[in-house]
């Protein structure tokens, strides 16, 4: 079994679940039912309500059918014989995606027990070969996606060749779910999201926003250190301004109209690029000026619809991390390269150690010269190669105005996040007509490169929760140290040694509260402070601290200026 496809599988596992549905749901109607990355899902059209009961009873009869090794038989039909199969049984979504068929193409079906599907295949020869099986969830989903379209119920499931397979994707599953952003900010008390004010719309708690503050110094040093300087631009801008980017063309639904100001219609910013433009062209730039890098935490606002908001990974108001190059083509190679290298830096400062590119090249409707293309998409190349990373070739994927690269990351649980872009565009420079003087005394036309690197500071805060479980390395945490007294009666102590680690610039706190010593390190495990400090009668005495970490648990008695080179140590390591 094992060297059946896993799509292969797992779609099929999708057709006998839907045939155990419509054994249990007789009048339900079908829509599709898809392998995906992680399993499978089919879409269906009931008055019954799923729960989570309902979905043991389908995996119970899943199993049967698997146990019976139903043979999946394909049958071509005429578009006509189609139509008619589908129409006597009444599954009138099967009909408009027969519609969706081009007229040259074969008209397939596959039957397992009783259950026909319109499919192009391809399945495993019988259902005894679909292995172990999971139903997870189920969830709305729009027909076709589109939410003016009836709402149907999904499905979700898992599949694996093994059981032992299957339950190491459960497990994975679990810890997910114990690391979830949206969970774990609630009990760290990190950010919040209210209906009062917005879908979509992030309120960064203390702690939450301690910890961007922390990102956003380390990211502006660090930009200044490679030759950025910082742009602020503002939150809104004239519809004029955005005709001529394109946005209004191409964008319009996803931007959010202000006011209308002495007789002009304003729009909140979903992009800082334009704004950075104007500064470049607010006054003539030689050559001997260029490379400019102009970086930005600029906000941005854009309208997502309501059904894919999630947490802080996809919102509506958010803080790119964003800059521009503007330079000569002959600085274009070194240019990409350095940003490559201080990708990764950064990247690697956070505890994100595998990295893969993506290399997305010419589409067939593109703008600028096939010339600047292939110059462009080389010097991608050549910065992938030099940084030693594995890079995928998408050939035809970038974007109309320019080829680009994208980084992916791995978390903890090693799942891929998409987080850096390094984007070329063709397009902008020429619509804001922006150019240098060369040497030779004439205008010349500057390359233009997009470059987020966390991607934004919203969707980057929640990947860092789920990659660390919210315990944050001792550089990032909000609370670094907490300084427990055992009882009040050593209280005054606590608050001498707290006060001696916040002198040396340490995110230190108390906990005085009249609780017992073992209800306070409960409390500061839970909420994932690295290091306590608990004093007592010998503490005291000796002038020293019985440590307690995150990572170790009970290290034992510490005089406090050894702590203190230990953890100056670890925050400048980065640890």
């Amino acid at each position: 079994m094992s060297d059946i496809p896993l799509a292969t599988m797992r779609h099929s596992a999708a057709h006998i679940m839907a045939a155990a549905v419509q054994s249990l749901w007789p009048d339900a109607k079908f829509d599709i039912g898809p392998d995906t990355e992680d399993g499978f899902y089919y879409d269906f059209d009931m008055e019954h309500r799923l729960n989570q009961e309902d979905l043991k009873k389908i995996e119970k009869l899943m199993l049967k059918m698997i146990g019976r090794k139903l043979p999946f038989e394909r049958h071509e039909l005429s578009r006509k014989e189609a139509e008619q199969l589908f129409a006597e049984k009444g599954q009138s979504y099967k009909l408009l995606r027969l519609a969706d068929i081009p007229e040259n193409e074969i008209v397939s079906v596959y039957s397992s027990g009783e259950f026909t599907d319109l499919c192009r295949g391809p399945h495993v020869q019988h259902s005894g070969q679909i292995g172990a099986v999971k139903l997870l969830s189920v969830a709305g989903s729009y027909f076709r996606g589109d939410e003016n379209l009836p709402m149907l119920q999904r499905i979700y499931g898992t599949a694996f060749h093994t059981k032992e397979e299957l339950q190491a994707h459960l497990d994975a599953i679990e810890e997910a779910k114990k690391r979830d952003h949206r969970k774990l900010g609630t009990e760290l008390e990190l950010y919040s999201i209210h209906e009062e004010i917005g879908p979509g719309l992030v309120c960064w708690h203390p702690k939450g926003a301690r910890i961007r503050h922390i990102i956003e110094n380390f990211w502006r040093q660090a930009h200044y250190d490679n030759g950025y300087e910082m742009l602020y631009t503002p939150h809104v801008g004239k519809s004029k301004l955005w005709e001529t980017s394109g946005h209004l063309d191409f964008y319009s639904e996803g931007m959010y109209s202000a006011m209308d100001i002495d007789g002009d219609p304003y729009y909140v910013k979903p992009m800082n690029c334009p704004f950075h433009i104007l500064v470049y062209k607010s006054r003539p730039r030689s050559y001997r000026e260029l490379p400019c890098r102009w970086a930005e935490l600029g906000t941005v606002y854009r309208y997502e619809k309501a059904g894919v908001l999630h947490g802080l990974l996809r919102v509506r108001g958010f803080t790119q991390d964003d800059a521009h190059i503007i330079c000569t083509p002959e600085q274009i190679e070194d240019e990409i390269q350095e940003v490559l290298r201080f990708s990764m830096y950064v990247w690697k400062s956070f505890g994100f150690k595998e990295i893969k590119a993506y290399l997305a090249t010419r589409p067939e409707k593109a703008v600028g010269e096939p010339e600047r293309w292939e110059q462009a998409i080389e010097s991608l190349r050549k910065a992938v190669q030099a940084e030693g990373l594995h890079c995928e070739v998408d050939e035809g994927g970038g974007a109309f105005y320019g080829p680009k690269i994208d980084l992916k990351i791995k978390d903890a649980l090693g799942r891929e996040w998409q987080t850096t872009t390094i984007q070329f565009d063709f397009n902008e420079p020429e619509r804001f007509d922006i150019s240098y003087i060369g040497k030779d005394g004439v205008k010349h036309r500057p390359y233009m490169v997009h470059r987020a690197l966390l991607g934004s500071l919203e969707r980057f805060f929640g990947i860092l929760i789920e990659h660390y479980a919210g315990a944050f390395p001792l550089w990032l945490a909000p609370e670094q140290v907490r300084v427990l007294p055992v009882s009040e009666k050593f209280n005054d102590y606590a608050q001498t040694i707290a006060a001696e680690l916040k002198e040396k610039q340490i995110r230190t706190s108390l906990d005085l509260a009249p609780d017992t010593v073992g209800g306070k390190i409960r409390r500061g495990r839970n909420q994932r402070i690295p290091y306590l400090c608990i004093v007592g009668e010998k503490e005291e005495q000796s002038g020293s601290i019985a440590l307690r970490s995150q990572k170790k648990g009970e290290e034992g008695m510490m005089q406090l200026d050894d702590f203190l080179a230990r953890i100056k140590q670890e925050i400048e390591e980065m640890a």
